[in-house]
């Protein structure tokens, strides 16, 4: 990130998100492939709907780590949403044979981890999705 704020008309702010969430019954899907194909619609998604992803991680082939900025009108449910929901259907349509190894046509648990994150853990927590 260049600059540490993101200046608006109406506002200047340093919004910040982790956030986690697992494939359905934490079955490793996510195979290279489908994990890259995974980031480029990720992306896409964020750009999308106006908020950025600065880092983008598949985790044991089952979750999915994400470094999120924000601006403040976009609720941080929203974010969860828009991605697992629009990542979900396109990995589905896109590759039919994943829907044999999860029921019920759901890729992802319904749950998610989501933490805000501060100016000062800001690095560690870009090391730990590098990690993944």
């Amino acid at each position: 990130m260049k600059d540490k704020y993101t200046k608006r008309r109406t506002c200047v702010y340093n919004i910040n998100y982790h956030i986690v969430w697992c494939v359905k019954y934490r079955k490793g899907i996510l195979t290279d492939d489908i994990a890259k194909e995974l980031k480029d619609i990720l992306q896409q998604t964020a750009q999308d709907k106006g908020f950025i992803i600065h880092e983008c991680a598949v985790g044991d082939r089952n979750h999915v780590h994400l470094f999120v900025s924000a601006p403040p009108k976009i609720a941080p449910s929203y974010i969860v949403k828009m991605l697992k929901g629009i990542s979900g259907r396109k990995l589905f349509m896109n590759h039919p044979d994943i829907a044999t190894k999860l029921y019920n046509g759901t890729i992802w648990n319904h749950s998610f981890y989501i933490e805000t994150i501060g100016s000062t853990s800001e690095e560690n927590i870009r090391k730990y999705i590098n990690n993944q």
